[in-house]
C-alpha cells in the first residue's frame, strides 16, 4: 500500500500495489457473482468482502467498490518531476496538475 495523489478524487488516496491488487480483483469477481445469485441484494453486501479488505489493508473506509479498482498504484505513471503528483498513465507526456512536460523513450 502506497498512499499517492488520485486524480479522480482529487486527493491522496491509499492505493493498493500489485498483490494487494490481485486480491482486490478477486474479490471484485466474487461480488459480480454475488449480484448474479442476489439479484436484490444491496450493491455494498454484494460487494461486502472487497470494501472490508480494503479497509483492513488500508484503513480507509470506502464505500464505493469502483473507487477501490481505480486506487490501484500500477494504474498510474511515475510522479511528475516538477509538482510531485503522477502522471495519469506510464505513457502520459504532460502533467495536468503542472503542466510539466516529460521525455518519454
Amino acid at each position: 500500500m502506497k498512499i499517492r495523489y488520485c486524480w479522480r478524487c482529487r486527493t491522496d488516496m491509499p492505493m493498493l500495489d500489485s498483490e494487494e491488487a490481485a486480491i482486490a480483483e478477486k474479490f471484485l469477481a466474487e461480488g459480480f457473482q454475488n449480484a448474479k445469485n442476489m439479484m436484490r441484494a444491496p450493491v455494498s453486501e454484494n460487494f461486502r468482502k472487497l470494501l472490508d479488505y480494503y479497509k483492513e489493508t488500508t484503513g480507509y473506509e470506502e464505500t464505493n467498490p469502483n473507487a477501490v479498482m481505480h486506487h490501484f498504484v500500477d494504474l498510474y505513471g511515475p510522479d511528475c518531476e516538477n509538482c510531485g503528483k503522477p502522471y495519469r498513465t506510464n505513457k502520459a507526456a504532460f502533467c495536468p496538475k503542472c503542466g510539466n512536460k516529460r521525455d518519454l523513450p
